[in-house]
């Protein structure tokens, strides 16, 4: 089998790369900003008991910041720090103490993917290792509450990690880290589902899950539907004894047929082109025939760099075309041309066939500026 188009093709690569690569170019730094832009905001905590005893109290008030985002080693991980600024009340025999204290939260997102074809950035539980030691400061501390600093601190790293971790379990944070792409392709809403838990599947089975949402029938009907009405033009032959005769075509592509085959490996489809054809075999006075040309092609999916679904369309041998010659009227003297004409006329529509398919547009879904464009819509952007 040849190519049927001789454009340079995009460089293959496996479903796993293209999972990945559609992550990465999905899952954008502005969207692990919105997904955690929930956990922005004051707060407060308290209070609690604390000290020898616990017979002080605390009260905190927190506000924690806009987070600082930076890929991680990876396209799809992300380390995400949490600026968090505190006030505290320490209670004890009567007298308050006013304390200020920052800390920092360190956060490794991870964009994974999920059943049946959800991105998800995942965000484990916040543990109080994930909160900086504070650093807590006063004006002026005596010997007795100084003893009350150190349970403090380890009071407000697990304090902090166990509110971020409520915050980040609310069911409107959860569903801003939450993508149905097979809904967003088709322009929908998708229902919440069960927000708690995923099965997950890797970059392979998403890519390969992937295709058949993006190439369905309908959008190969639509490129078998984009050849319908093109005229073919046959270049002039020679043939016969002595090249007597010379022979012409021109005809026009009818409404091809097509059928998703079932259990390949890939998203294929079958694609028969019809294509009718008025032939004029001139030796010395010209005869008329008409032609009825069935083309068998093989449409094969594919996923390309950078972030591309490509239709590869196989073309046929010329044997494997088949070509109906019947006379128009009473004369079939020059048959006999047209009969040893058969496999030039099968190669040149099948070819003229290939170079109308060798239009990449036909043949290529850009996912990455699908990508592009669902952003600018999400974004309320009108260009």
């Amino acid at each position: 089998m040849r190519q049927a188009s001789e454009v340079e093709l995009p460089a293959r690569i496996s479903y796993a790369e293209f999972g990945e690569r559609f992550v990465a170019h999905a899952v954008t730094p502005a969207r692990i900003d919105a997904a955690v832009s929930g956990l922005a905001g004051p707060f407060e905590l308290g209070p609690f008991a604390v000290g020898p005893g616990k017979l002080a109290r605390v009260t905190v008030r927190g506000d924690s910041g806009a987070p600082t985002i930076a890929r991680a080693g990876s396209e799809v991980v992300f380390a995400v720090r949490i600026p968090v600024r505190l006030e505290l009340t320490v209670t004890l025999g009567g007298r308050e103490l006013k304390l200020a204290a920052a800390v920092d939260i360190d956060l490794t997102l991870h964009a994974r993917t999920a059943d049946p074809l959800l991105v998800v950035i995942d965000i484990p539980p916040i543990t109080k290792r994930a909160v900086s030691p504070p650093v807590i400061r006063a004006e002026a501390v005596d010997a007795e509450a100084r003893v009350l600093l150190e349970p403090t601190a380890k009071m407000i790293r697990k304090e902090v990690a166990d509110r971020l971790n409520a915050m980040l379990s609310e069911p409107e944070a959860r569903r801003a880290r939450i993508f149905d792409v097979e809904a967003i392709s088709a322009g929908e809403v998708a229902a919440p589902g069960d927000l708690a838990r995923f099965d997950w599947i890797d970059y392979a089975e998403f890519g390969r899950r992937f295709l058949p949402r993006m190439v369905t029938p309908a959008r190969v009907r639509a490129v078998a539907e984009s050849l319908s009405g093109r005229v073919i033009d046959v270049e002039s032959q020679r043939a016969g004894p002595r090249d007597a005769a010379e022979v012409t075509a021109r005809g026009v592509i009818r409404l091809p047929r097509v059928t998703e085959r079932t259990g390949a490996d890939t998203v294929t489809f079958d694609m028969v082109v019809p294509v009718t054809l008025d032939v004029v075999v001139d030796v010395r006075k010209s005869d008329h025939y008409h032609a009825e040309v069935e083309i068998p092609l093989v449409l094969v999916t594919r996923t390309a760099a950078p972030l591309l679904i490509v239709i590869d369309v196989e073309q046929p041998d010329a044997s494997q075309i088949d070509v109906r010659l019947q006379a128009d009227g009473l004369r079939a003297r020059t048959i006999g041309v047209l009969g040893s004409m058969r496999r030039r006329i099968a190669a040149q529509v099948s070819a003229a066939v290939s170079r109308h398919l060798a239009d990449p547009s036909l043949r290529t879904v850009d996912v990455a500026a699908r990508l592009e464009a669902t952003r600018l819509h999400e974004s309320g952007d009108s260009r």
